[in-house]
């Protein structure tokens, strides 16, 4: 009797979590009209925001992904003095409010910050611009690549590394084909959560550039300057292709592991 309440009580907490997620998107679908959202599908301004949004998230997941992947490895295996501090630093973009991560870059990107007065040098300016923007998402969402990948490789049986290194593999081989293939499905969590991260991003990105537009900064000018009935058609073909984006990923994601995990490939 105690159990069948217990079980009863747990499954309608759970149900209660699941319909305040879904209700409101359940909601915003129901609430668009089909003529709305047709419109909105050819309407170019918003192709091209939700394009710039994907292809600047995914760009900056990539970039980053080269020294962060490495820095989880470090984390995962090695111990230093101040450990602790940098894991910190690590995760205070995501405790730090929106507008203030937006403000700390573009100080840092402006011409009067560090790398703003060395792209003025060569020509470039960071703000409004894709690479500003870039740089804002990856500000805010690094910390989730850098920590999935770091679990992951906190569960790989040291012993193998150390193995592999006896028998005369270099650091470089051993990191290549032992520890990142055995962590890759943590690796790719996190490159996933990170891109999506990125790709929601809107108060640091606002701040650091308004134009070009991206799709959350979109969505918001539309709804400040015409009402909730002209951003919500956006709002839902947002959401359906940066859905369908998170699906593909992880299905990539998956068929990865599967390869790795075959007899044949291990062979």
């Amino acid at each position: 009797m105690n159990n069948n309440l217990f079980s009863w009580i747990l499954l309608i907490l759970s149900s209660l979590v699941l319909l305040f997620i879904l209700a409101p998107l359940a909601g915003m679908f129901l609430d668009t009209g089909s003529s709305e959202f047709m419109q909105t599908v050819g309407d170019k301004e918003v192709q091209d925001s939700i394009w710039l949004t994907l292809w600047v998230s995914f760009a900056a997941t990539f970039v980053f992904a080269f020294a962060s992947i490495p820095l989880a490895w470090i984390l995962a295996r090695k111990n230093f003095p101040l450990k602790q501090v940098v894991q910190g630093v690590i995760d205070l973009p995501v405790v730090l409010p929106h507008t203030a991560a937006g403000i700390a870059v573009l100080g840092f990107i402006s011409r009067d910050g560090f790398l703003g007065k060395t792209a003025d040098a060569l020509g470039l300016t960071l703000v409004n611009n894709p690479a500003g923007i870039a740089l804002a998402m990856a500000f805010v969402s690094v910390p989730f690549l850098i920590n999935s990948a770091r679990d992951g490789f906190a569960t790989v049986p040291e012993r193998l590394e150390k193995a592999a290194l006896t028998l005369g593999a270099s650091p470089s081989r051993v990191f290549f084909t032992i520890s990142l293939p055995l962590a890759w499905r943590s690796v790719m969590t996190g490159f996933v959560m990170m891109f999506a991260r990125g790709m929601s991003e809107f108060g640091a990105v606002v701040i650091v550039a308004y134009h070009p537009t991206i799709a959350p900064v979109l969505i918001y000018e539309r709804f400040s300057s015409f009402g909730l009935k002209y951003a919500r058609p956006a709002s839902v073909l947002f959401i359906i292709v940066a859905l369908a984006v998170f699906i593909l990923l992880r299905l990539i994601s998956l068929k990865k592991k599967e390869i790795h995990l075959s007899p044949d490939a291990e062979a």
